[in-house]
């Protein structure tokens, strides 16, 4: 029986990179790999190494990690469950004291997966037979040297963990940067990944290209802080709107999409880079809140101001970008003057969507201390508030679509499959509407995941409707129309 390698990723873009990037090394090894989530009835007694990407960002992302850890444990009886990320980097103890099969690799030195899979191969094949508690007790060998041998606060390998083939997604991603200056009064992310480090420039424009020559369509940048990207190319100080203009100066097809934007770095020059059409339209932007004062609160290093300039020139650059935000509601101190001030901006800077997050005081940081704090019930009636304006904000922007086609890029993570005698295929338009295509199961048109197609959108589905992440139903425009 074949052993296998199951992974289960939690949290941020940049860690999906990375698991991507472990994962490639593990099938280069000749392991069978698995990155569909399990869930509590799954059972596979082939599994020999379940992988565990954590998060921090909040209290209850550590806690999804211990129930995921937990259930590992119990559908996969023969299993080791190594975890890694920024949980394990801040609180190792607490992790390995769920179980014996259980083994800990700071996030701060995840590169060093790629080199567990010799290692586990090595102890698979020495006729042992080995079960789960000494594949664990073996690896935490490993990775004790490993945790004890860095610098403290800094990342060991950072851009290790790099691939032109993904088994989980359909668009290719590329981590630029990592780690974080910053003192954010209420994030724990800079404490779990370091200092910030940026991939060279000439490195980044090589694997660009690779992606390109490999056929991917669209490549995703992916960072932690990307104001803080610094690096030098022939000689000159490169930032990430110069690396930006060398990447579309020396590439030719390949679409590029930034995972998340600070407000501050969105100036003119940037902007005119926006207007290429292989930058798609669609921008995250690290907002956190409307408030000046919340926001000199939280130490985040621009005010609302910023927030402004920056909507309006990406759409003086794209016309009509999906432009999402992070909000925190509730942060320590906030008024509901300060709160209806965020509600003013979402509103008159025209965001398309808001992720939206609850105050959660995290250890070791300074907001973890700071009074006074807003009642649950009240941060509650603001999050339902965002929730509200959500709604209302993306099905009117998916209206404003509606009779027109725009490119996009078939989902794997979402396969193919059968639903009262139709088959759905999901597809994500360059500008981040999700959408779902529907046919017949005799159809010859049906995309496969991955494939480049031009989708025509139909109209807003109803929450009864909505299948996954898909929030819009769209038909094929070219090569064939799906049953709608």
């Amino acid at each position: 029986m074949d052993r296998t390698i199951h992974f289960e990723t939690l949290g941020c873009r940049l860690n999906q990179v990375e698991s991507e990037g472990a994962a490639r090394f593990f099938t280069d090894a000749g392991f069978p790999v698995s990155m569909e989530p399990f869930t509590a009835k799954s059972f596979d007694e082939s599994v020999a190494l379940c992988i565990v990407n954590t998060c921090t960002v909040t209290a209850k992302a550590e806690q999804k990690a211990r129930r995921i850890i937990r259930m590992l444990l119990k559908s996969c009886p023969n299993c080791a469950v190594a975890v890694t990320g920024c949980y394990a980097q801040l609180n190792q103890k607490e992790i390995m004291a769920i179980d014996s099969r259980v083994c800990v690799l700071g996030g701060q030195h995840k590169g060093s997966l790629a080199d567990l899979p010799p290692l586990l191969k090595k102890l698979l094949e020495s006729g042992e037979n080995p079960d789960g508690e000494k594949i664990s007790s073996e690896i935490q060998k490993f990775f004790d040297k490993e945790n004890t041998s860095a610098v403290p606060g800094v990342i060991t390998s950072p851009f290790r963990l790099s691939t032109d083939t993904f088994l989980n997604h359909s668009r290719s991603s590329l981590k630029i940067q990592d780690g974080c200056n910053c003192v954010c009064t209420y994030c724990r992310i800079r404490l779990a990944r370091g200092k910030s480090v940026s991939l060279a420039a000439s490195e980044v424009l090589e694997r660009v290209k690779a992606l390109e020559k490999a056929g991917q369509s669209e490549v995703v940048i992916t960072t932690v802080n990307i104001s803080l990207y610094s690096s030098e190319y022939n000689g000159k100080k490169v930032r990430f709107t110069e690396l930006l203009a060398l990447i579309l100066e020396q590439t030719e097809k390949i679409k590029i999409r930034i995972s998340s934007l600070y407000p501050e770095i969105v100036d003119e020059n940037l902007a005119r880079l926006f207007e290429n059409p292989r930058v798609c339209p669609y921008f995250h932007i690290s907002v956190q809140s409307g408030s000046d004062s919340v926001l000199a609160r939280m130490k985040r290093p621009y005010r609302i101001e910023a927030v402004y300039r920056a909507t309006e020139l990406l759409r003086k650059a794209k016309g009509s970008p999906f432009i999402a935000c992070d909000i925190i509601a509730g942060f320590p101190g906030e008024t509901d003057e300060d709160f209806d001030l965020t509600m003013k901006m979402l509103s008159e800077c025209g965001f398309t969507y808001v992720h939206a997050f609850p105050f959660s005081p995290r250890p070791g940081t300074e907001a973890f201390k700071m009074r006074p704090m807003v009642p649950n019930y009240e941060t509650d009636k603001r999050i339902a508030r965002l929730e509200e304006f959500n709604k209302k904000s993306k099905t009117d922007y998916i209206n404003s679509f509606v009779g027109k086609t725009l490119p996009a890029v078939c989902e794997s993570v979402h396969r193919a499959r059968l639903v009262k005698d139709r088959v759905i295929i999901h597809a994500v338009t360059e500008n981040f509407l999700h959408c779902q295509l529907v046919f017949s199961p005799d159809d010859k048109n049906i995309p496969v995941a991955g494939s480049s197609v031009l989708v025509k959108v139909i109209r807003p589905l109803e929450e009864k409707e909505r299948t996954g992440e898909s929030d819009t139903l769209a038909v094929l425009a070219l090569g064939g129309v799906g049953a709608a």
